[in-house]
């Protein structure tokens, strides 16, 4: 199963279209994630026409969006529990939150987001993975998205793209 996932878009604010090097990949999607900051319900239904889409709300969502997708889930693919938290709060870092909101679950794999940073590492034998953002790239050189793959394990990589 291949998921694209996607964090931070803030559309519109910071990108008003999806950038091509996504757009490329998008139709081979069997599902589509996207870790919170969406900004708009046009977005989410863009990405529905591709593949199904899962997702959590970010600190910049509003009610439109929480209509759409919780705060906090669990998927079960191919086996494998993968968490999704947005990632925002009060005290210690953006990592210890989301590994801190699943420590009463079993999970293979935590998505999140806010910090716009892509990142992927494990933590105590749980992989770690946010895919940075494909609109908001902050000081970084590059924009970026993810790609999972799920099938007996879980394959994780990132694009980074100009």
């Amino acid at each position: 199963m291949k998921i694209v996932v996607l964090a931070d878009t803030h559309f519109p604010k910071k990108g008003s279209n999806l950038p091509s090097r996504l757009l490329e990949e998008l139709p081979g999607a069997d599902l589509i994630i996207h870790a919170g900051d969406w900004q708009t319900p046009a977005l989410y239904e863009e990405l529905a026409g591709y593949a199904p889409v899962k997702g959590v709300y970010g600190n910049v969502d509003g009610d439109d969006i929480k209509a759409l997708v919780p705060f906090q889930q669990i998927l079960e693919i191919e086996g494998k529990r993968i968490g999704l938290v947005h990632g925002h709060g009060e005290k210690k870092t953006t990592e210890k939150r989301v590994v801190e909101a699943f420590s009463e679950d079993q999970v293979d794999l935590i998505i999140f987001g806010h910090s716009h940073l892509p990142l992927l590492r494990y933590v105590k034998k749980v992989m770690i993975f946010n895919p940075g953002s494909v609109t908001d790239k902050r000081k970084l050189p590059y924009y970026s998205f993810g790609i999972l793959h799920v099938n007996e394990e879980i394959e994780a990589r990132h694009i980074f793209f100009t």
